[in-house]
């Protein structure tokens, strides 16, 4: 592929134009409003800049990247794409409708991936007129640093577009697992259920959130203890793959803590919002007073 949309200019949405401009392929990215592209054009020429201090990108292919990035509020712009990734907000009603409206605008041949977490992707598929063009392409964040991806075939996804896709990671120096089309998918089916019985260990007191965090650190060997991961990942999108994968399989294990609604409902979202199991100052995390 020479030319790969992404609807989303967020978090995920800005890495993964990063790495498909990276890779040597045109990134279009679209916001509806011209606030969000200005952000990820900031956010991606920092990491674009780290990346080049770190030693792990020459500075002139450092440039070439940012200038394969088109940053644009028209929909149409994505027409010349031959896949396009949905990066929105992790909530079934605004993905249907983003893709309700891509399938409307696009052409017919355009392949459209949901970057969810989550969602069944039959349930975004029927959004469209081209169920059959239609997959799951699930990057983990960040996008630049973490090497897989799930591809997730809907019900009627065609093989052809499969193997277009994993060939696509490839190209971006990905490695491509496929997951049958269930919520949660593989990773977040295994991990949720990990972050949700430290949420419960630490909201009954059983240990700090420290010691919590260095048990699986340092007794696993895991590059980030639970409660930091939660931070790390946004409490509120947790609890939004909680609300999916409890739908789906009505196991307790999958069901939001009841501290992580409190402390989503209070902002206390993680790193994003400066507070979540810990306070974030510029640097590094400080434990909060009390729950």
């Amino acid at each position: 592929m020479d030319t790969v949309g992404i609807v989303g200019a967020g978090q995920m949405g800005s890495g993964i134009a990063e790495v498909v401009a990276v890779a040597g392929v045109r990134a279009v990215v679209h916001e509806p409003e011209p606030g969000p592209l200005h952000a990820s054009e900031e956010r991606i020429t920092a990491s674009l800049a780290k990346a080049v201090d770190r030693g792990k990108l020459d500075p002139r292919d450092a440039s070439r990247a940012a200038e394969r990035i088109v940053y644009t509020t028209r929909l149409d712009d994505l027409a010349q794409c031959q896949l396009v990734v949905e990066a929105v907000t992790e909530d079934r009603t605004i993905k249907c409708e983003v893709f309700r409206t891509l399938d409307a605008r696009l052409p017919p041949d355009v392949i459209l991936a949901s970057n969810t977490s989550s969602i069944p992707i039959t349930t975004l598929a029927q959004a469209t007129s081209r169920p059959d063009r239609v997959l799951g392409l699930h990057f983990f964040s960040p996008v630049p640093v973490m090497a897989l991806v799930e591809i997730v075939p809907g019900y009627a996804t065609c093989h052809g577009v499969i193997e277009a896709t994993e060939a696509f990671a490839r190209q971006l120096g990905k490695h491509a697992i496929r997951s049958k089309d269930r919520a949660g998918f593989i990773v977040n089916l295994l991990l949720i259920p990990y972050l949700v019985g430290a949420v419960h260990l630490y909201d009954a007191g059983y240990a700090t959130r420290e010691n919590i965090d260095e048990a699986m650190t340092l007794g696993c060997g895991h590059p980030m203890g639970p409660l930091a991961l939660c931070d790390f990942i946004g409490l509120d999108v947790i609890g939004g793959i909680c609300a999916c994968l409890y739908e789906e399989y009505g196991r307790d294990e999958f069901a939001a803590p009841p501290l992580l609604r409190r402390m989503v409902a209070a902002g206390a979202l993680g790193r994003k919002a400066g507070r979540g199991f810990y306070e974030y100052a510029p640097a590094r995390p400080v434990a909060l007073a009390s729950r």
